[in-house]
C-alpha cells in the first residue's frame, strides 16, 4: 500500500531528528550550529574518505619516485575503473578523471575550435545551449563562439516547471524554431544539463538527446554536474557523445575530481587542456599525469564507494534517500511557508527548489544574493538562491498558482542533514519576514 503524504513526512521528521550517528563519526569537522543545506554547491567529503585522501598524500611525500612510477598509475586506473562500473561505461578507456566538470568543458570546446580552424566545421555553424546553462559553461561556449564566428543558440526551459514533457515541448519548441529561422545552419554541438544547477530541475535527458539526434545535432555534450551520486546515471542509455559530472557534490569524493565519458570514436581527437609530456599518448594517458601536482583526490575514489556502501547501503539507497527527504523537506517548508516548489517531484533529485514568502519581495538576482548573504552571516544558514525574472514571472504564477513568488531557495538534503537544519532555515526566514510585515 503506498504511503500517504502524512507518513512519509512523518517518517522523515523521525529519521532526521536521529541523523546524529553518522554526523558526529563522519562530518564533525562540519562547524558546529550552521544549517548545511547547499550540499549541492560543494559537496562534504567525510572523514573517513579525508583519511584516504591524506594515506595517498603520505606514499607521494614518503617516496614520490616509488609513488609515481610504481603506484600513482594502478590506483588511478582503480579509480576509473570504479567510475566506468557505476556508470554503466562500455569500457574503462571511455573514462578519465579531471579536476571538475570545468575541465571538460573547455576539453571539448577545444575540439570545436580545432574544428573550425581545420576547416570541418564553417563560419554560422551553431553550439546550443540551455538557457539555464552552468555560468562557467556558457562562459566557455561564449568565448569560444565570438573566436571562431560560432552562433549560439540558446533553448529555453521554463522555470517553475510542471512536468518533464512541459521542459521537453520547449526544447523540441527551441529545436524546430533554430531549423525555421535558418535551415541550412549546421548545430554542430548541443550542452545539455542533466540536473541544472540554478534552478535545480531534473530534466527528461535521455529524450533530449534523442531529440537532437532527430533534428540533426551532430554531437550532444551532457553536464551531469549534479547527477552522479543524485540520480542514475547510465551513459550507454543515455547515448550522448559526451558525458561529465563531478565526484565531489553527491559522491562524497575530496574536491578536485570529476570523471569525463566519450563514445569510442572520439577518443582520437581529445585532448587534455593542459599539455603536459604524456601529450599525444591517449586521452587516459593525457588526464593521468598534467605535470606535477596533487592527485590524492582523485585515487580516493573507491574509499567513496566504500563509504557510500558503508553508511547508505550503496548508491541506489543513498539517491532514494536524498530524493526522499528532500521532497518531504521541501514540502513541509512549503506549506510553512505558504507557498509552493518550483518542479514537480519528478524532477527532483537531490534539491528542492522552494518558493519564498512574496512579502519578502526580492525584486532582482542581487537582492537575491543579498538575502543569501544575510541568512549565512546573520542565521548561520546556508541556501542558495534563484530569482524570477518579471518576463517569466506570469508564467510562475501560473504554474504555481500561488501568485507573487519571486524568489525560490534551493534547499539540498545529505545523509548529514537533521531535522533540526530544516527548522533552522524556517525560522529564519519567519523571523525577516516578522520584520517586512511590521514595517
Amino acid at each position: 500500500m503506498q504511503k500517504s503524504a502524512e507518513e512519509v513526512l512523518a517518517q522523515t521528521f523521525q529519521r532526521l531528528k536521529v541523523a546524529s550517528d553518522v554526523r558526529e563519526r563522519e562530518f564533525d569537522h562540519h562547524e558546529a550550529g550552521v544549517a548545511r543545506l547547499n550540499h549541492g554547491s560543494f559537496g562534504s567529503c567525510p572523514s573517513a574518505v579525508q583519511k584516504a585522501q591524506e594515506e595517498w598524500k603520505h606514499k607521494w611525500f614518503k617516496q614520490p619516485d616509488t609513488f609515481v612510477y610504481h603506484q600513482m598509475e594502478d590506483g588511478l586506473l582503480a579509480s576509473r575503473t570504479a567510475i566506468a562500473r557505476l556508470i554503466n561505461a562500455q569500457n574503462v578507456d571511455q573514462v578519465v578523471l579531471l579536476d571538475n566538470a570545468t575541465t571538460a568543458a573547455s576539453m571539448v570546446a577545444q575540439e570545436l575550435v580545432w574544428g573550425f580552424l581545420e576547416g570541418r566545421f564553417h563560419k554560422g555553424d551553431a553550439i546550443l545551449l540551455l538557457n539555464h546553462a552552468y555560468g562557467a559553461y556558457r562562459a566557455c561556449f561564449e568565448a569560444i563562439a565570438a573566436r571562431v564566428g560560432a552562433e549560439l543558440i540558446s533553448a529555453k526551459i521554463p522555470f517553475p516547471v510542471s512536468s518533464p514533457s512541459h521542459a521537453l515541448g520547449f526544447f523540441r519548441d527551441s529545436l524546430a524554431k533554430a531549423r525555421e529561422e535558418s535551415p541550412g545552419r549546421i548545430i554542430r554541438l548541443a550542452v545539455l544539463d542533466h540536473i541544472t544547477s540554478m534552478p535545480s530541475m531534473l530534466l527528461p535527458v535521455k529524450d533530449m538527446v534523442s531529440l537532437c539526434r532527430s533534428y540533426g545535432v551532430e554531437q550532444v555534450f551532457v553536464d551531469g554536474a549534479h547527477a552522479f551520486g543524485s540520480v542514475e546515471v547510465d551513459v550507454q542509455d543515455l547515448d550522448a557523445d559526451f558525458y561529465t559530472s563531478n565526484c565531489h557534490k553527491w559522491f562524497f569524493a575530496p574536491e578536485v575530481v570529476a570523471f569525463f565519458h566519450c563514445k569510442p570514436q572520439h577518443l582520437g581527437s581529445l585532448h587534455h587542456p593542459v599539455v603536459s609530456t604524456t601529450h599525444g599518448l591517449g586521452l587516459a594517458a593525457e588526464c593521468s599525469w598534467v605535470g606535477t601536482r596533487d592527485y590524492s583526490a582523485q585515487l580516493a575514489i573507491p574509499a567513496a564507494e566504500e563509504f557510500v556502501l558503508r553508511e547508505a547501503g550503496g548508491l541506489d539507497a543513498l539517491r532514494r534517500l536524498n530524493h526522499d527527504s528532500v521532497l518531504a523537506m521541501g514540502d513541509w517548508l512549503a506549506n510553512e511557508w505558504g507557498t509552493a516548489c518550483g518542479a514537480p517531484p519528478e524532477m527532483v533529485a537531490s534539491m528542492v527548489m522552494v518558493g519564498l514568502p512574496p512579502v519578502l519581495n526580492i525584486q532582482s538576482f542581487d537582492e537575491g544574493l543579498d538575502l543569501r548573504t544575510r541568512l549565512r552571516e546573520e542565521f548561520h544558514v546556508e541556501v542558495p538562491m534563484h530569482y524570477v525574472s518579471k518576463e517569466d514571472q506570469e508564467s510562475a504564477d501560473r504554474i504555481t498558482k500561488i501568485p507573487g513568488i519571486t524568489a525560490y531557495a534551493r534547499v539540498s538534503h545529505q545523509i548529514y542533514n537533521k531535522m533540526e537544519d530544516y527548522v533552522q532555515l524556517r525560522d529564519a526566514i519567519n523571523s525577516l519576514v516578522g520584520m517586512c510585515t511590521s514595517k
